[in-house]
């Protein structure tokens, strides 16, 4: 082997270790900012409430170390594609892209329920605007208006109540519990909606208008219409930020009388053993 391919196969062994090293990083001691929690207590739902509610706060300032989120208000997506048809009022073929939500920054938590059996969560919680921009590629009908444009779209919902459903597995890494979430499903209400589509009928400006108009004055039913759109959203973006924190911090810090992996599920003896971080 020669001592420049030596060299090479060196610095690619340096910088694999490096990546894997950070990939693998996580707390060891309980930050101030979490609240841990007993969920043998009676009153762990409104411990864990609290817990979630300040984890939250956090966010808008950023987590120290957790360096894979960005920004959490506004967040960014770079695409989403939905195809939807529920009914003959609705039959919508939507692609979003450089997707722009501000809100989560303000989030309410109102209540924070984990179930032992399989330790899955139902969090509630409220925001009290969220505002989606970019570009979007809409083909379709919406309250029997046939559609077909390209532009900008705007929308901003008020007060808007989420109730979302997370699935999770254990796993251990460094003497530490961890949730691997799987799964994140929500529902949502809201008091408003407010939108605009620019360019709905490829420069007819007239009937651009009238349609926004239909739309703003009849939001309850655009709501209806675009349901999917915007739990597609959230989902993307509660599932991305909650992997990366939960992949983070040690489920011990947010409950301490959390069981291992094995005691949990089971199986056999390497059940519980030390696991590499899921994908």
């Amino acid at each position: 082997m020669s001592p420049a391919f030596t060299q090479l196969y060196i610095l690619i062994l340096c910088c694999s270790y490096t990546v894997s090293a950070v990939d693998e990083a996580f707390l060891t001691n309980p930050p101030d900012y979490i609240k841990e929690c007993q969920i043998a207590d009676k009153n762990f739902i409104n411990c864990s409430t609290q817990s979630i509610q300040q984890l939250f706060d956090k966010l808008n300032d950023g987590i120290p170390g957790l360096n894979s989120i960005k920004s959490f208000d506004p967040f960014y997506l770079n695409r989403i594609r939905i195809t939807q048809g529920n009914s003959n009022a609705i039959n919508l073929k939507v692609e979003l892209a450089n997707v722009k939500i501000n809100g989560f920054g303000h989030t309410n938590v109102l209540e924070s329920i984990v179930y032992p059996k399989d330790y899955s969560w139902k969090t509630t919680f409220m925001l009290p605007e969220m505002k989606l921009q970019g570009d979007y590629s809409l083909f379709g009908r919406i309250l029997l208006i046939p559609l077909n444009g390209h532009g900008e779209v705007f929308l901003e919902a008020e007060n808007m109540t989420v109730i979302m459903h997370s699935k999770t597995r254990l796993y251990e890494k460094g003497g530490f519990t961890f949730y691997n979430v799987t799964n994140c499903r929500v529902d949502f209400k809201i008091d408003g909606l407010k939108s605009y589509f620019s360019n709905l009928f490829n420069g007819n400006k007239q009937l651009e208008d009238s349609t926004n108009k239909f739309f703003n004055d009849n939001w309850r039913m655009l709501a209806d219409a675009l349901y999917t759109v915007i739990t597609q959203t959230i989902e993307d973006i509660l599932l991305d930020v909650l992997k990366k924190i939960f992949h983070y911090i040690p489920a011990n810090f947010f409950i301490n009388d959390i069981p291992t992996s094995k005691q949990l599920y089971g199986g056999s003896k390497g059940a519980g053993a030390e696991a590499r971080r899921p994908k």
